[in-house]
């Protein structure tokens, strides 16, 4: 059961929420090309992704994360990779992602206009004068490769506004609601009679969920595409107070007493998930499709060699803020 860190700001733009695994393209592994230049990370068709381009944004990820958790990020581990890994990984997915959208845009003979690509280079030279003389040696970056990435993630912002006109933005109250409850869960059925038992004769919920629960939080939020069916139908049907039986899951037994029934805070910004998985859904429709026939190439040596380095003079995470500020059209 999934807890209120679900319902923090899901993120900078719609478009980066789909994230491509690893070094792919949808389905299709990007290849490896021997032959490509020092200053080269990928190329689809003829179109090229450099180390200063992709140096920005790996740059604004490490610095993105460090101040949303301030911590030493680079000294925990994410999984079976470290966070660098995490982060090198998810800058040439996104990277990928946004240049083969501006592909298929191509093909759907979506371009930028005149004054959306002077929006890019008003954009570009707010990012680059941003940037103190540590940073700009740091990624190896000029002005014109900072043009080329808004205008990439412009161009691709409006082949997802095209993809995505046509969805039902209306989402109802009761399909977004999310309740406030606290959880008891436990995995064997034995210990589900005793809880049961213990309810039934009135004892205090938090009291015989501090004894039983196995969950790893007793307090928690959640919509009804975040548990399993079984819960969901039991759950919702609670009014503030009213505590449910046991319900039968597939990993065990849930006991569930509703706190808040409607959590108007937390249903609205369900809806802004539920809204952009829709979009996400029929943008994919088209995306996923497009990408088997798209040629790709990774230079992977070039690409191992870049180390996510740790210095207290390159501190930029403006990247996207400024691209928010001038292209969010």
């Amino acid at each position: 059961m999934r807890t209120d860190k679900k319902w923090k700001i899901i993120g900078i733009c719609a478009l980066l929420l789909a994230c491509l695994p690893g070094c792919k393209m949808g389905d299709t592994e990007v290849v490896v090309n021997s032959n490509a230049m020092e200053n080269e990370v990928f190329k689809i068709e003829e179109e090229v992704c450099t180390l200063p381009q992709a140096r920005v944004i790996l740059t604004n990820y490490q610095n993105m994360y460090a101040t949303m958790y301030d911590i030493d990020l680079w000294e925990l581990d994410a999984g079976d990779n470290d966070l660098e890994t995490y982060v090198k990984d998810l800058t040439i997915s996104r990277l990928a992602q946004i240049m083969a959208m501006d592909f298929l845009a191509k093909d759907k003979e979506i371009s930028l206009t005149k004054e959306e690509k002077d929006k890019v280079r008003k954009a570009a030279e707010t990012y680059y004068d941003s940037l103190n003389d540590a940073e700009k040696d740091y990624m190896k970056v000029k002005r014109s490769d900072i043009e080329k990435l808004y205008a990439r993630y412009g161009l691709a912002n409006k082949l997802y506004t095209f993809l995505t006109q046509g969805v039902n933005d209306e989402v109802s109250d009761e399909e977004a609601r999310v309740m406030q409850a606290y959880q008891i869960f436990v995995s064997e059925e034995e210990k589900a009679g005793e809880v049961a038992r213990q309810l039934e004769e009135g004892a205090d919920f938090l009291t015989v969920a501090n004894l039983y629960n196995e969950a790893l939080e007793t307090e928690v939020y959640f919509g009804k595409n975040d548990v399993a069916k079984q819960v969901a139908k039991k759950a919702f049907a609670l009014e503030t107070d009213q505590v449910s039986g046991k319900i039968k899951a597939d990993d065990g037994y849930y006991f569930i007493k509703c706190v808040n029934h409607y959590d108007q805070e937390k249903t609205d910004g369900n809806k802004v998930v539920i809204l952009e998985n829709r979009r996400k859904e029929a943008f994919d429709d088209v995306y996923q499709d497009f990408l088997e026939e798209l040629p790709s190439e990774f230079n992977e040596k070039v690409w191992e060699k870049v180390n996510v380095e740790i210095n207290e003079d390159v501190k930029t995470d403006n990247f996207f803020q400024v691209y928010e500020k001038y292209c969010n059209w």
